[in-house]
């Protein structure tokens, strides 16, 4: 690969890349992902390293969305016509120290009309609840206070949810994703169903059960603390991180927009979390991190997985 790759783990079933996404993404042949995946570094919220090609290491949201628009670029070269590219994101608090204002910044919405710029058509969103009490606690959000309501309840405003927002590559899916008899397990924080399958899909109660909850324009049931652990990849100097993206959402978005030996991209891959449950669900991998120490635990988590599902593994 002639780009700049500081470290590279190649494998039969995956690939790992410690550099630049944007040069690596530029390397790889067109029309050849069938599926990306990932959560992008929320503009200048976050510093994740001092390196110029860090997108997070800028002066402000101008210069993030500069340096942001070639990824989207790339990925609809590479993508598969008719197949999907997913992101993880949520809106951004303004502040005072840092905006000189408190309110909202429609990051998601910047994100989307990025992609659609690029050619994408803007497919379906879901969003994640989170638990505002918890976010309270964690952030001292001061809209989120009981006591404000006492206060000045115009400052109120509810917490923020996370999204996984699709884009679509236009043109016909030369591989269609087909499920056959149906959904046949499930990803997620609530009981299982355990209705009866049947072989004719028309009448498998189980999978229409499954996918009620997942076309439920809201996920509820997603686990939160079900993620990797990003403590052994924490540096002495890093700020305070974002946690990684919940397994049980990227399994659901496997499980739905890709099928088994499908190639998952995750172009900020930072522990490995989408190529873990990538894995593990039989599909393929590549992911590319430019930090070091979330590239070295990334390579140990994806090296971690032994055994994957069985197909249809309930």
């Amino acid at each position: 690969m002639k780009t700049k790759v500081l470290s590279q783990e190649i494998h039969k079933n995956w690939a790992m890349y410690n550099g630049d996404c944007i040069p690596i993404a530029k390397a790889m042949p067109d029309n050849s992902l069938h599926y990306t995946l990932f959560s992008p570094p929320f503009a200048s919220l976050f510093t994740y390293s001092d390196s110029e090609r860090d997108m997070g290491n800028c002066k402000g949201d101008d210069e993030f969305f500069e340096h942001f628009k070639y990824l989207p670029d790339e990925l609809y070269r590479i993508t598969m016509p008719g197949r999907l590219v997913s992101f993880h994101c949520m809106n951004i608090l303004c502040t005072l120290t840092k905006d000189g204002y408190m309110g909202m910044k429609d990051f998601r919405g910047d994100l989307i009309r990025i992609f659609q710029k690029a050619g994408f058509i803007f497919h379906s969103e879901v969003c994640i609840w989170k638990d505002p009490l918890l976010a309270a606690v964690r952030t001292k959000t001061l809209t989120l206070a009981h006591k404000q309501i006492s206060k000045d309840s115009s400052r109120c405003s509810q917490g923020l949810p996370d999204y996984i927002v699709t884009m679509r590559k236009p043109g016909d899916n030369p591989e269609m994703i087909s499920h056959g008899r149906g959904f046949e397990r499930y990803f997620g924080d609530m009981p299982n169903p355990k209705e009866a399958k049947k072989d004719d899909p028309r009448v498998n109660k189980y999978s229409h059960q499954v996918w009620q909850r997942y076309a439920s324009p809201v996920w509820f049931d997603i686990n939160q603390t079900r993620t990797l652990n990003i403590r052994q990849a924490r540096e002495k100097d890093d700020e305070r991180h974002i946690c990684p993206l919940q397994l049980d959402t990227i399994a659901r978005c496997l499980e739905l927009w890709s099928n088994e030996n499908d190639v998952v991209f995750s172009p900020f891959a930072g522990i490995g979390s989408e190529g873990y449950e990538s894995l593990r669900l039989g599909r393929k991998f590549v992911g590319c991190e430019l930090k070091k120490s979330y590239y070295d635990v990334a390579v140990k988590n994806l090296k971690s997985i032994k055994n994957r599902l069985k197909p249809f593994e309930i």
